[in-house]
C-alpha cells in the first residue's frame, strides 16, 4: 500500500501514535491498579495489527535502532538513580530482603526450566513468557538481542515480545494475589504490622539516629575530645556540647568536664557503645533556639570539593562548623574524617550563622544547578555502557561468551558511576525530574517497537496458535514463586507484612503493584523494601533470560 509519507517518517508516526495511546489506556485503573507503562505495549499491538491488515510495513532498521535506544536509555538511567544506594543496600535488613528478592527470581527461573524441559515451547516464547510473568521489559530487551545473536531472523525473534504481552497482564495481578493470599494464610492485620514496623524501625531505616549523653566518666574530666575512643574518625559525630551553661560547636581540642553534655549523631551500634564509654543517655535537649549556634542543610554543588573527605576541607578547624549528616540519595551516611563528598549531597551542619553562610559558599549550595543535566557525563557513561556490554565473558559450560548486552552493560556502568559521583570532568548526578523523564522516553520507545512487531500475529496467536497456554505457564512463573518465598519470609524470617508487600513488588519491579502495597500503609515501609531489593533485582532479571538462552541453545535448543 502506498502512503505519502517516507519510510521513517511513516514509523515515527506509529511510534509516536502507540505512545500517545498507550500512555492514556495505562492511566486507566480499577481499584487503584492498571497498566502503567504497559499500556503502550498494548496500543503498539493494535496499531501493529491494523496497520498489517491495511497493508502498511515500516522501517525495519529504523525500528530497530529506536527499539535498543530506548532499551539504553531506560536502564541506564535506572542505574543512575539507585546507583549511591546500590551497596548500601544490602545492609541490616537489605541483606534479608535481597535474599527473598534473589530466592523469587531463581524460582522463576526453576519454573521455567520446567517448563522448558516438559513442553516443547520455542525458546524465544519461552523467554518472552519468562519476561512477562514477572513484569521485567529490560529482561525482554535482554532476551530479544541475545536471541539475534544466536542468528535468529526478526521473525523468530518477535515471537518474544508475543509471549511477554500474553503474559504481563496477570504478572501484575499475580503479585496483588500472592500478596493477598499470605495476608489471609496468616490473619494478617494491617494496624498490627504498622505498630510492629514502627518498634522495629523506629526513626526509619535510611536515617541516622542521634543521642544525648552526659558525660558522668570521671576518667574523661579534662580528656580532649579528640582523645574519646572511637569518636570523630569511626562513624559518631559530636555535633553541638553543652558546658558552662554554654552551647558550642566541640571540635577535637575541647576539652570534656564532668557534666558536660552532648548531641551526637551516628549509627545505632556506634551511639551504644559511646554511651558506655562517655556517661549516661539524657532527655534535654540540646537546642540551639536562643543561642549564637543556628543548623542548616547545605547542597554540594561546588566541583571542585568533590571526591574530597572532610578532613581535608577542615570545616570545623577553618570554619567552627559541624557536618553531622550527610544525606545522598535519600541514604543518611555519617559524616567521618575520610567521608567523601558528591554531588547533589544534601549535608547537615551545625555552626554560628556567619560560619555557615561561609561554608555554603564554600560548598556550593546552588539549587539551580541541582536542575541541570550533565550531559557530558550522560553521552560518556552510555558509550562506556555499550562498551562493556559488548565484552564477551567466557563461562564454564556456556556454549557461547556471556555478554551484558544492551541492557545489562550501561545497567552495570550507570550503577557504578552513579556510585562514583565524579570523576574529571563528569558528574554523574542527573535530577529526578529528567532522569523520570528520560526513563519513560526510553521505555515507551521500547514497548512501542515491540508492540508493533508483535501485532501483526498477536490476536491470531491469541485465538489460534496457542496464547492461552502460554498465559497458563506464566501464571505458573508468576505464581510459584512468590507464593513459595512468600510464606517461608513470613514463618522462618519473620518479616513484616508490609514490608514482605514491598519485597513481592521489588522482586517483580513492579510499580502498580509498589502502589497498591502503599496504599495499605502510610509507613512507608513496602517503599522501603522496593528500594532496597530494585537494583540488585533489576541487574539479575536482566542477566538471567542471557543465561538461560546460552544454556538452553547449548543443550540443542537452537533448532525451534
Amino acid at each position: 500500500m502506498t502512503f505519502p509519507l517516507s519510510d521513517v517518517a511513516l514509523t515515527t508516526l506509529a511510534l509516536a501514535v502507540a505512545g500517545a495511546l498507550g500512555l492514556l489506556f495505562g492511566k486507566l485503573q480499577f481499584r487503584k491498579i492498571g497498566l502503567g507503562i504497559g499500556g503502550v505495549l498494548f496500543s503498539g499491538i493494535l496499531v501493529g495489527h491494523f496497520a498489517a491488515k491495511a497493508g502498511i510495513t515500516f522501517d525495519s532498521d529504523v525500528m530497530h535502532f529506536v527499539r535498543e535506544l530506548g532499551l539504553i536509555l531506560f536502564v541506564y538511567t535506572i542505574g543512575i538513580q539507585v546507583g549511591p544506594s546500590f551497596f548500601a543496600s544490602f545492609a541490616k535488613s537489605g541483606l534479608r530482603f535481597n535474599l527473598a528478592a534473589i530466592g523469587i527470581v531463581l524460582g522463576g527461573v526453576a519454573v521455567t526450566l520446567a517448563i522448558y524441559a516438559l513442553t516443547d515451547l520455542p525458546l524465544p516464547v519461552l523467554m518472552g513468557v519468562m519476561s512477562g510473568a514477572v513484569t521485567n521489559t529490560p529482561g525482554l530487551g535482554a532476551a530479544q538481542q541475545a536471541l539475534g545473536e544466536l542468528g535468529l531472523p526478526a521473525s523468530e525473534v518477535g515471537f518474544a515480545g508475543m509471549g511477554y504481552a500474553m503474559t504481563y497482564p496477570f504478572g501484575i495481578i499475580g503479585i496483588l494475589i500472592s500478596m493477598f493470599a499470605v495476608r489471609v494464610l496468616f490473619g494478617i492485620t494491617i494496624e498490627r504490622e504498622e505498630e510492629a514496623y514502627k518498634l522495629e524501625t523506629k526513626s526509619g531505616e535510611a536515617a541516622l539516629p542521634a543521642l544525648n549523653l552526659e558525660v558522668t566518666n570521671q576518667n574523661l574530666d579534662g580528656v580532649r575530645l579528640g582523645d574519646v575512643p572511637d569518636l570523630f574518625d569511626h562513624g559518631v559525630v559530636a555535633s553541638r556540647m553543652k558546658s558552662g551553661g554554654e552551647l558550642i560547636v566541640p571540635t577535637r581540642d575541647t576539652m570534656l568536664h564532668l557534666g558536660d553534655s552532648l548531641h551526637m549523631v551516628g549509627p545505632a551500634e556506634k551511639l551504644a557503645a559511646m554511651k558506655l564509654i562517655m556517661g549516661r543517655e539524657i532527655d534535654t535537649p540540646l537546642t540551639t533556639k536562643g543561642t549564637k549556634l543556628t543548623w542548616a542543610r547545605i547542597v554540594v554543588t561546588k566541583d571542585k570539593i568533590l571526591g574530597k573527605p572532610l578532613r581535608e576541607l577542615a570545616l570545623v578547624e577553618a570554619r567552627g562548623v559541624t557536618v553531622s549528616r550527610i544525606n545522598r540519595a535519600g541514604v543518611e551516611l555519617p559524616a567521618q574524617a575520610s567521608s567523601s563528598l558528591a554531588f547533589g549531597d544534601i549535608v547537615t551542619v551545625v555552626g554560628s550563622k556567619p560560619d555557615i553562610d561561609a561554608v555554603a559558599l564554600e560548598l556550593g549550595n546552588e539549587h539551580a544547578r541541582l536542575q541541570e543535566v550533565q550531559f557530558p557525563a550522560l553521552f560518556f557513561g552510555i558509550a562506556l555502557g555499550v562498551i562493556l556490554g559488548s565484552i564477551p565473558l567466557a563461562v564454564p559450560g556456556l556454549s557461547a561468551p556471556l555478554k551484558l548486552g544492551l541492557a545489562g552493560g550501561p545497567l552495570m556502568a550507570a550503577i557504578v558511576l552513579g556510585r562514583l559521583g565524579h570523576w574529571g570532568p563528569f558528574t554523574w548526578y542527573m535530577p529526578p525530574a529528567a532522569n523520570h523523564a528520560l526513563r519513560e522516553f526510553g521505555i515507551v520507545l521500547f514497548l512501542a517497537v515491540v508492540g508493533i512487531v508483535a501485532g501483526d500475529r498477536f490476536f491470531d496467536t491469541l485465538l489460534h496458535g496457542g496464547g492461552i497456554v502460554w498465559m497458563g505457564y506464566g501464571i505458573l512463573i508468576t505464581l510459584l514463586p512468590l507464593l513459595i518465598v512468600g510464606v517461608i519470609a513470613r514463618v522462618f524470617g519473620k518479616f513484616n507484612y508490609l514490608s514482605l508487600c514491598g519485597v513481592l513488588a521489588g522482586s517483580m519491579t513492579d510499580p502498580p503493584a509498589l502502589a497498591f502495597a502503599v496504599s495499605m500503609s502510610k509507613t512507608g515501609a513496602a517503599s522501603v523494601a522496593y528500594v532496597s531489593v530494585y537494583p540488585l533485582v533489576m541487574f539479575l532479571r536482566i542477566l538471567a533470560p542471557q543465561i538461560l538462552i546460552l544454556i538452553l541453545a547449548g543443550a540443542g535448543a537452537g533448532a525451534f
